[in-house]
């Protein structure tokens, strides 16, 4: 660490603190990892697309930050003046399509057990792959500590307009930005004993996380490498536009929604209505000016504890939650282990098992805003979190909706039946937003009797032969 080139020096963030914890103690290099794959099918403009890079980490500090613990009680994070960006070519015009195909998945799973030192400044990379005079394999890599949705999203729509400025040879106009330092200091100036007094109020009552019993594996083996897999579905452009006039229509947004029919599939599948689960938000304070304009850090992952009445109709429910979603927006910057100290939860089990995540920026987006200059035709996303179960909602002009799912504990057959539950009930919401909860239907046959459990009290052992 060199003195000269020390721009400024502060504290982390809580979630910041939470996730160099992991780092250090768990030896899990691909936690907390993202990656993107794009193809852009162009004659790239080399120059251009190095320089624009280099601009955004001049442009940022939260890209030109590394992390300091060694010795010292309060970890820090050491923003640098001057930072080079890692930016690294291969060419692969020599190989034909099938083994393009077996060194781009090789070289993939090695960029992501390569991960970060988190020491060091800079933690991203970008790796340009040229497969043929006008196709390219544009790898973005970066570690959560520093990037989250919000500001993937902002970093990606600033270099389109680098990009595209400087192979137009124009001038470049960027909107102004604010240091990451600037929501350090806000989070300093906030009152924790109002914060306290919320979250215990918001969490009276809730004993334990909602379990995944009912729907995990039987017999699963702890011994087993953890591996996390995938399954999605695209609802259709009728269906999502459905979804998005019902919203409209009612003064609901699409994270009520979402929140809401997993609430309820959880119910369903625990035999429970007292439900304990987790929400990621974006975390960006409404009372920071310019705080869009900010690269850094914010989300933050909430635990939402919402009680179903079956009795009442679907549509005043999710109402009902909204309300309590807006009174957390003003609370949203707390830090996890807080909120569980604060809770009735005992400390050796998690505040929740699953996960609700609405991310703020669709998958297409990057290709919309490229323009022809990139000629960006599809983007691919790689990451994984400590949860064991994670709804994730993309929204694109047909929804996008997917389950990252650890798949020692859940099968995929298991994964893709909630998955259709969940469209299924989307699809009941916009047909029948009045119908009682207890009249929901379901698909699949273990879900089915699972109801039938809470009805009829199947046994177990029935539960088991499906």
């Amino acid at each position: 660490m060199k003195a000269e080139n020390i721009e400024d020096i502060y504290e982390l963030t809580p979630l910041q603190k939470g996730i160099l914890f992991h780092y250090l103690y768990e030896n899990e290099l691909q936690l907390y990892f993202f990656q993107f794959v794009r193809t852009s099918r162009n004659n790239l403009n080399i120059t251009a697309f190095e320089k624009a890079w280099q601009l955004l980490v001049d442009r940022h500090t939260i890209l030109r930050t590394g992390f300091y613990w060694e010795e010292i009680e309060n970890p820090l994070q050491v923003v640098y003046k001057q930072v080079k960006v890692s930016l690294n070519h291969h060419d692969w015009r020599h190989l034909e399509g099938v083994e393009q195909e077996s060194q781009l998945k090789s070289f993939l799973t090695s960029d992501r057990k390569q991960g970060f030192d988190l020491s060091q400044p800079c933690l991203m990379r970008v790796n340009l792959i040229r497969l043929a005079d006008d196709c390219y394999q544009i790898i973005w890599s970066y570690h959560f500590i520093i990037i989250d949705g919000w500001t993937d999203s902002l970093i990606m729509g600033e270099f389109v307009q680098i990009y595209e400025a400087l192979s137009k040879n124009k001038e470049i106009f960027l909107a102004p930005t604010r240091p990451y330092r600037d929501y350090i200091n806000w989070l300093q100036q906030q009152d924790i004993s109002k914060t306290e007094i919320f979250w215990r109020k918001a969490l009276q009552g809730a004993k334990a996380p909602t379990p995944l019993t009912y729907i995990e594996k039987v017999g699963q083996s702890s011994t087993q490498e953890q591996r996390y897999d995938e399954e999605r579905i695209q609802l259709s452009l009728t269906h999502t536009q459905a979804i998005q006039s019902l919203a409209i229509q009612h003064r609901l947004t699409l994270a009520t929604i979402i929140n809401g029919i997993w609430a309820i599939l959880l119910g369903r599948y625990s035999r429970r209505n007292d439900i304990l689960y987790g929400c990621t938000v974006t975390g960006r304070p409404v009372d920071l000016d310019g705080v869009e304009s900010i690269a850094g850090v914010f989300v933050n992952s909430l635990p939402i504890y919402a009680k179903i009445d079956i009795e009442q109709p679907l549509l005043s429910w999710l109402q009902n939650l909204q309300t309590k979603l807006v009174a957390a927006r003003d609370h949203e910057y707390t830090p996890l282990t807080d909120i569980h100290r604060w809770s009735e939860v005992p400390r050796n089990l998690n505040l929740f098992e699953s996960l609700v995540v609405i991310e703020n920026f669709p998958v297409s987006q990057f290709a919309t805003e490229g323009g022809i200059n990139l000629g960006i035709e599809n983007t691919e996303l790689y990451y994984r979190s400590n949860y064991a179960l994670n709804l994730v909602v993309y929204p694109n002009e047909e929804l996008l909706i997917a389950f990252s799912y650890d798949s020692r504990r859940f099968e995929t057959d298991t994964i893709a039946g909630i998955l259709k539950d969940t469209e299924i009930l989307l699809q009941q919401l916009i047909t029948h937003p009045n119908l009682q909860i207890k009249y929901l239907s379901f698909s699949t046959p273990k879900q089915q009797l699972i109801t039938s459990i809470l009805e009829k009290e199947v046994s177990a052992a029935e539960l088991l032969k499906i």
